[in-house]
């Protein structure tokens, strides 16, 4: 569907090591997807089926540190570009194609959160695992330098839509958004400590306590939690050994 997440990759400086660290931590299984222009590819699996991608700081961007990225599905990457380059975002790739694959465009939204824009080409493929299903990217989160800005841009860009909202006291206003159905993601203005606007994802696992015992014992960092949230799901954010932001989100403990 137009403007709805579908894939999400992490490009990191130690690709072995990344493969073992969330292998343990979310249970992902790798499988090689060759690659474009000489630059390897593996899929993170689960039961077989892709679910996420990693990847190599490209030589473009070499110095980047690890992190991951969302691909936000268009209907034509052109088109989208255009708007958003006139909406105040930056292209840091025009769009590209990887042969029979995908043709998308790294961009930057007018706060400097990075993310890609990309059009699938239609092949066959599995229908996607259920919603929930541990292994699965689970939300998506914006830290934005203005909130209420950030919301704006996407909303004029994608068609987002508004549905809760939660007084966060000091913190301000945490909006979940909708990309045509239930709520997928929050924004929210970021807090001090959280260097610039980026997007965070978090993957589903079946409970909170264990993952978070093999992010530490795997050489990972808990940068808060586990903390409940509303709805009683339990979340914990993280950085990898090699210091790309995510999180986890379970039912319980």
């Amino acid at each position: 569907m137009q403007g709805e997440f579908f894939w999400y990759d992490v490009m990191t400086t130690d690709t072995k090591a990344a493969a073992a660290f969330y292998g343990a931590v979310v249970g992902w299984q790798t499988q090689d997807a060759g690659g474009a222009d000489g630059q390897p590819y593996t899929l993170f699996t689960m039961g077989g089926q892709g679910v996420a991608g990693l990847m190599p700081v490209p030589d473009h961007a070499k110095g980047m540190p690890p992190c991951w990225f969302g691909y936000v599905r268009v209907d034509d990457v052109d088109a989208a570009v255009a708007k958003l380059e006139k909406l105040g975002g930056k292209i840091v790739r025009p769009p590209c194609d990887v042969p029979g694959v995908i043709r998308f465009a790294v961009v930057a939204d007018p706060q400097g959160a990075g993310f890609l824009i990309a059009k699938p080409f239609p092949r066959e493929a599995p229908p996607p695992l259920p919603v929930g299903t541990p292994g699965t990217i689970g939300w998506r989160e914006l830290y934005a330098g203005d909130g209420a800005g950030a919301f704006a841009f996407y909303e004029a860009l994608f068609g987002w839509t508004k549905a809760e909202s939660y007084d966060m006291g000091p913190m301000g206003t945490y909006q979940l958004f909708a990309t045509g159905g239930a709520a997928v993601g929050g924004i929210m203005t970021k807090p001090p400590g959280v260097p610039h606007p980026a997007w965070g994802y978090y993957f589903n696992i079946a409970s909170i306590d264990a993952p978070v015992e093999r992010v530490k014992t795997g050489g990972g960092t808990i940068l808060h939690g586990p903390t409940e949230v509303p709805g009683g799901q339990w979340i914990v954010q993280c950085l990898d050994p090699q210091g790309a932001y995510f999180g986890l989100v379970a039912p319980g403990r």
